[in-house]
């Protein structure tokens, strides 16, 4: 039961526009946790080497195991979403990355850290996908970019929250005891989340009734391929996949270690500069929802997204002169750019039918794991493959030219991204559900069913 949520509804709160924004933001507490989680290998990949007796192409697999859970997991985390209790599930999620998280910790062997980390993958199946779901059902669709932007800011912080502050407590307290701490969070979390998340607001039974019968009209496997046979998912999905890489690449795995390799700085220092990935994105994210919202246009943004992030990832490849302050400036900058990303979810919901929202977007999200699954080895792979053998500390030194070769991805996945920004149809803000989601038993649509389809615009935030 929600109890808190369930009490201020009975004392009169429940068309409060508080009340929507803490169920919902309380829905993004398991995206916050799970970027914590999937970040915190960047903080502590220095330990984990030497605690497992490992380089970087093994601390590339044992990251991945989280991206593969997560992708295999995604699709059937969209479906069921669509079809029963968001709350429920996200509850469940979270139990399921604060375990992974506390036997992460505990973990003697890298298979057994493995095994836990696939099991933290498994939860954040569910994260950004329940959150939207959750949010759709409090706020009306026009909210939808921004609410987007709003909960990948909660996950950026979670992301910031795992760099320099985590290699801070890390140096205190050792990175095991470190990520118990991690794990107790997440128990405090579960049982917030407990006492808040309401799957809707009262009132709206007759709604869920309504998405039920539509569901059950179009079933299972049409809708599955409704989502699969739309190129335009596939496409937004790739390009947020490729512009993702900085957070994946630098913000999670290996940014410290260049940072400290190549530039000298201390761990910390190193930690907060590649938290201003997570920084940008911070600001970044609900900034492109608006502006994407304020013009009434997907494509334009998207297109300079990718245009601006070739150029601003450069310096940060080749000039090796470059001061605190400006590799602060280019990382907040590359963050922020790239967040053009988020603009893909709105665009996939505009294009999808609504009832089919979480198994749309889950294309994308797939994509996007399963970007970081493929690419954090294969980034680990180059820099063991320009690696000369050298190993201080019990950790392995990279040369400038390993970290340049395995950079080139970045400039390559932008001007990818480039090319599939130029694919998307543009939605003008506007939902654009295919007839078929109305479509009666007997297959017809009646005149009433075509103009509802289209009468969703976008409004300024």
């Amino acid at each position: 039961m929600a109890i808190i949520t369930n009490a201020l509804e009975k004392r009169g709160m429940q068309n409060s526009p508080l009340l929507a924004w803490m169920v919902s933001l309380s829905g993004g507490l398991l995206f916050f946790y799970e970027f914590i989680q999937l970040n915190m290998i960047n903080a502590i990949n220095a330990p984990l080497m030497k605690s497992f007796h490992i380089g970087a192409h093994g601390l590339g697999q044992l990251s991945s195991a989280y991206f593969f859970a997560n992708a295999g997991f995604l699709f059937f985390a969209g479906n069921i979403l669509d079809r029963s209790s968001v709350r429920k599930w996200i509850i469940i999620a979270m139990v399921l990355c604060t375990v992974g998280t506390l036997g992460f910790a505990m973990s003697s062997t890298v298979t057994e850290a493995t095994i836990f980390r696939f099991v933290i993958g498994i939860g954040g199946s569910f994260c950004f996908l329940g959150g939207v779901r959750l949010a759709s059902r409090w706020f009306p669709p026009r909210r939808m970019a921004l609410l987007t932007g709003l909960l990948v800011t909660m996950a950026m912080i979670g992301g910031w929250l795992a760099q320099a502050p985590y290699i801070a407590l890390v140096q205190m307290v050792g990175w095991r005891t470190a990520t118990i701490y991690n794990g107790l969070l997440g128990v405090g979390l579960t049982a917030w989340i407990f006492l808040v998340i309401k799957d809707r607001p009262q009132g709206q039974e007759d709604m869920k009734d309504h998405e039920n019968k539509e569901l059950k009209a179009l079933g299972l496997w049409r809708a599955i391929k409704q989502v699969l046979v739309n190129r335009q998912n596939w496409f937004a999905g790739l390009y947020t996949c490729l512009m993702n890489l900085p957070i994946y690449l630098l913000g999670a795995m290996w940014g410290t270690l260049f940072l400290t390799q190549i530039h000298h700085f201390k761990p910390t220092d190193a930690g907060f500069i590649a938290g201003m990935v997570f920084t940008g994105t911070i600001f970044g994210s609900p900034v492109m929802g608006w502006i994407s919202d304020k013009i009434g246009n997907r494509r334009i943004p998207m297109i300079i997204g990718a245009i601006l992030s070739f150029i601003v990832v450069l310096p940060i490849i080749y000039d090796t002169t470059l001061s605190f302050s400006a590799l602060l400036a280019l990382f907040f900058a590359l963050g922020f750019i790239t967040s053009s990303q988020v603009i893909s979810y709105p665009t996939v919901a505009e294009g999808n039918p609504r009832v089919l929202t979480g198994a749309a977007i889950s294309i994308v999200s797939m994509s996007v794991v399963l970007g970081g699954a493929i690419m954090q080895p294969i980034s680990g792979w180059i820099l063991d493959s320009y690696w000369n053998g050298k190993i201080v500390g019990g950790v392995h030194i990279y040369s400038l030219s390993a970290y340049q070769h395995a950079m080139l991805l970045f400039p390559a996945a932008f001007v990818l991204s480039l090319v599939l920004a130029f694919f998307l149809k543009e939605t003008h803000c506007k939902r654009n559900d295919e007839e078929e989601t109305l479509t009666a038993a007997d297959g017809h649509h009646t005149s009433e069913n075509k103009a509802h389809l289209y009468e969703e615009e976008c409004v300024e935030a």
